[in-house]
């Protein structure tokens, strides 16, 4: 097991896309106006593609196009301190074709906000990097009350 320098567990690339198709909600990161923006969204992995559903015409799919973007989804135990983060780099794409989109219709992909989203937006995942943060059986990196005086 690789650690990086913070003591969190390097994840492979074949570990990424693994949790990446278990999570239904990720946050992709793209240009707004020459501003960084961040945007949460149901999202699928085809392969090792990302695909996001949207409406025609949002600001998400005019951002986005032929933009290289990043995305990143985790997921967190409060209660036991543990997790995962991963974040992907890619170019996004707006799909056209109707074969392809005939063929993104049936991926399990069903958005959360109400209206509309019948535009589809894929990232290839060209850079996947993750990490884990796991509870050590004894830590002492907790915080514990300092006693009454």
């Amino acid at each position: 097991m690789q650690l990086d320098s913070s003591g969190l567990q390097v994840l492979s690339r074949q570990e990424c896309l693994g949790l990446l198709s278990a999570t239904p909600i990720g946050r992709i990161v793209f240009t707004d106006h020459a501003l960084p923006a961040v945007q949460p969204v149901t999202f699928c992995l085809d392969g090792e593609t990302i695909v996001i559903r949207t409406a025609t015409g949002s600001k998400l799919a005019a951002a986005t196009r032929h933009a290289v973007v990043a995305f990143e989804a985790d997921s967190f135990d409060l209660d036991t301190r543990t997790g995962w983060s991963v974040t992907a780099v890619g170019r996004a794409r707006a799909v056209h074709e109707p074969h392809e989109i005939a063929r993104l219709n049936s991926l399990p992909l069903t958005p959360w906000a109400p209206g509309a989203r019948a535009h589809y937006i894929t990232v290839e995942t060209e850079q996947v990097t993750g990490r884990r943060i796991t509870r050590e059986p004894s830590s002492s990196a907790e915080c514990h009350p300092l006693p009454e005086s």
